[in-house]
């Protein structure tokens, strides 16, 4: 297990510079990283697993769970140690005032969910993806509301993203952040260097699908559905091996309504 500083593992012939594979860097993310990089080193002793399948070029849609409103620190934190910039599909209503601003100018992605904004934050990380970017999401669009946090039922847009771009479809679990603090209970639990595991998974193989979209078959309910829980079924094994358990054979229900709260990164 790779743990804080440890070098992403190389692969055959010669590697970028992570400088490099982060590019471009505007102004804007050099604050961003000021900020998160110090903070999430402060809160989480973050240990990662296999992080030599994070693709160092070409565009990534990483697929997570969600367990606190914390993790987006610890997960823009892997994405950065593993030679990549973040760009978060975030809830619109934390792009207000100056810290909007910025969060734009860092290359996060504001999401107006339940709104006819909603698919063109969708575009907008399509084209995030085109540009050979990674684009962070959330599925679940809020912190998981199973009692034993697994991972609840996911919002499906982000198999629209999946199924309309090249980008590699990474899922990733993360299990930790919720002891720093609990979203069920609403309380802070402020440890410094809370252990914070992570497993980089293997692609999702979904270019049999994408051919049959390209060809013409629609992006029916049901498909989406098919291939957002295939995805979220790979975090969900993964997570499994984190927490060194069987995991449920089904996805929790989420709730009704809106779930007020949530910072990250939502499927719209």
């Amino acid at each position: 297990m790779s743990e804080d500083r440890s070098p992403v593992a190389r692969r055959h012939g010669r590697v970028p510079s992570p400088w490099r594979t982060r590019r471009p860097f505007p102004p804007a993310l050099w604050l961003c990283f000021l900020v998160v990089y110090p903070a999430a080193a402060l809160l989480f002793r973050l240990r990662y697993r296999h992080p030599e399948r994070f693709p160092r070029t070409g565009p990534v849609l990483v697929v997570a769970n969600h367990v606190s409103i914390l993790d987006p620190l610890a997960c823009a934190r892997l994405v950065w140690d593993c030679g990549r910039v973040p760009h978060f599909l975030a809830k619109a209503s934390v792009f207000h005032g100056l810290a909007g601003r910025i969060l734009r100018a860092a290359g996060q992605i504001p999401v107006a969910r339940g709104s006819a904004d909603a698919r063109g934050s969708l575009a907008a990380a399509q084209a995030d993806l085109a540009a050979g970017n990674v684009v962070v999401i959330y599925p679940e669009g809020s912190v998981t509301r199973d009692p034993d946090w697994w991972p609840m039922e996911a919002r499906t847009g982000v198999a629209r993203l999946a199924l309309t771009t090249d980008a590699v479809v990474l899922p990733v679990a993360q299990w930790g952040p919720q002891r720093v603090h609990d979203y069920h209970t609403g309380r802070l639990h402020l440890r410094f260097r809370t252990p914070a595991d992570y497993v980089v998974g293997e692609p999702v193989d979904l270019a049999d699908l994408r051919v049959q979209v390209r060809a013409g078959r629609p992006l029916t309910a049901d498909l989406l559905r098919e291939v957002t829980d295939r995805m979220m079924g790979a975090v969900r094994e993964q997570l499994a091996e984190l927490r060194g358990e069987p995991a449920p054979l089904t996805f929790a229900r989420r709730p009704q309504g809106s779930t007020p709260g949530d910072l990250p990164g939502s499927a719209a």
